[in-house]
């Protein structure tokens, strides 16, 4: 990349939008892990059995699923509605995102899973908050490579809801990304809880004091959003002239 490009693509990550959709970002990130991880604190709160009932994954399915919807919906007209770095890594990949932009959506996405989860612990007088964490039986690879599999759907997802060749989605983009969420951790949650998100799987592992298999939750989902991304791009519906809307992604 030649010196002047690099300065105009550094430019472009501090001007007023690119504040805003920082801010966006953070906002968005901080509301749904605060209601992904609010609800398994909820549920294992309600049902001391939580790991064993199938209901707890269930409620914890749902609030992943309209958490997203919303959280998407609301920052997607501002910063496209990435709220999770394996997002912002996919669409980085496919040249839609600056990588200068990209590291400081990472930072904003990762502060708002921090403050999320430092918020919960702090109001419900110090509950343990929990972490995504592998199952006795799986492997660090097998579950690197099942959450890279639900990463790239997601990620698939985002480009199709984004994609302007498909027209106008308006609310159901957010609502196909937050329901392929919901499927998700309703296939995996009993493996590896289901992440798909770095930040969100940082900001509880910062909080409740335990960074075991972290790798799992950066590796996987940041190889599975890549995949996701060149696919679609490149593959499946190749374009040279159409760029992935920031409208709905």
């Amino acid at each position: 990349m030649a010196p002047n490009s690099l300065s105009v693509r550094l430019e472009e990550s501090f001007t007023r939008n690119a504040l805003r959709s920082y801010l966006a970002e953070f906002i968005s990130t901080f509301i749904f892990v605060f209601a992904a991880v609010g609800s398994a604190m909820s549920s294992r709160k309600l049902m001391p059995d939580a790991t064993s009932d199938p209901s707890s994954l269930l409620v914890v399915a749902l609030a992943n699923a309209f958490a997203l919807s919303s959280a998407v919906y609301i920052a997607a007209g501002v910063s496209g509605g990435h709220v999770n770095p394996a997002v912002t890594f996919g669409l980085a990949v496919g040249g839609h995102v600056s990588i200068p932009t990209a590291m400081l959506y990472w930072i904003s996405q990762m502060l708002g899973a921090t403050m999320a989860c430092l918020f919960l612990r702090v109001t419900t007088v110090g509950q343990h908050v929990p972490t995504h964490a592998i199952a006795e039986e799986m492997t660090g690879f097998g579950a690197s490579v099942l959450e890279g599999v639900l990463t790239f759907a997601l990620v698939y997802t985002v480009y199709a809801a984004g994609d302007p060749r498909r027209g106008p989605l308006g609310s159901i983009g957010p609502l196909a990304i937050g329901l392929i969420e919901g499927a998700n951790v309703l296939a995996a949650g009993p493996f590896t809880g289901g992440s798909m998100n770095p930040a969100s799987s940082f900001g509880s592992a910062l909080v409740g004091g335990t960074f075991k298999n972290q790798a799992v939750y950066w590796v996987g989902p940041l190889i599975g959003g890549a995949l996701a991304g060149l696919l679609y791009d490149n593959v499946v519906f190749p374009s040279q002239d159409t760029a992935i809307s920031q409208v709905g992604v």
